[in-house]
């Protein structure tokens, strides 16, 4: 094994380690309230990416309704009305997609933070654990700097694991059965394999820039 592919699998490994340690503080045992606000956030995340994805439709039939099949049997006003009434159902579905992910944010700040709070407080009882010699033979004052930079970036991966992959995954799931049902499966088929293939350019490239740096 190359020094560099060593390199990779070692930090795949701590990443995995990372992502072992951060994950309790989402769904602590005994903290219902906690429980709560995840399912909460996860519902307006869900309630998101529905209208994110439904949004299209309303546009579509609202261009539809402008060229009816047959419009000698439309009155002047339905033509009218009824594409007036799906642009502004398609502005309140937009609506709705951004308003739902604030409010997702919302109920989600509680839960991160305390995760913030007790990771920050379990590092400095461990500091303050440790042996004198550590202490003295150290610079233990500018560990605060370490520690700040740490909560912060466990705050990102919190999200980044709770509002990135997983709502990633349910909208290619609900695009992909909106493609195979109104299309058919080889446009579905066309649309996986161009981001299977954009995946893997973005994986390699990344490696690629971490072992030149």
């Amino acid at each position: 094994m190359s020094d560099a592919a060593g390199l990779a699998e070692g930090g795949y490994a701590s990443a995995a380690r990372t992502i072992r340690r951060v994950t309790p503080y989402l769904w602590p045992e005994g903290e219902r309230a906690v429980r709560t606000r995840v399912v909460l956030a996860m519902l307006a995340l869900v309630a998101a990416k529905f209208a994110t994805v439904v949004t299209p439709f309303f546009f579509k039939s609202a261009v539809d309704g402008l060229a009816p099949a047959d419009p000698a049997k439309h009155a002047d006003f339905l033509l009218v009305a009824g594409p007036v009434a799906l642009t502004v159902f398609y502005g309140l579905m937009r609506l709705a997609g951004v308003g739902f992910g604030q409010l997702r944010d919302g109920i989600f700040a509680r839960v991160g933070q305390r995760a913030l709070r007790q990771l920050a407080l379990e590092t400095f009882r461990h500091i303050h654990a440790l042996s004198l010699r550590y202490h003295i033979t150290r610079k233990t004052g500018g560990l605060s700097r370490i520690i700040e930079r740490g909560v912060k970036g466990v705050d990102f991966l919190l999200r980044f694991l709770l509002f990135s992959i997983v709502p990633l995954a349910l909208e290619l799931a609900m695009v992909a059965a909106i493609f195979f049902f109104v299309f058919d499966v080889w446009y579905l088929l066309v649309v996986a394999v161009t981001i299977a293939l954009y995946v893997w350019f973005t994986f390699k490239v990344t490696e690629w820039r971490v072992k030149i740096r």
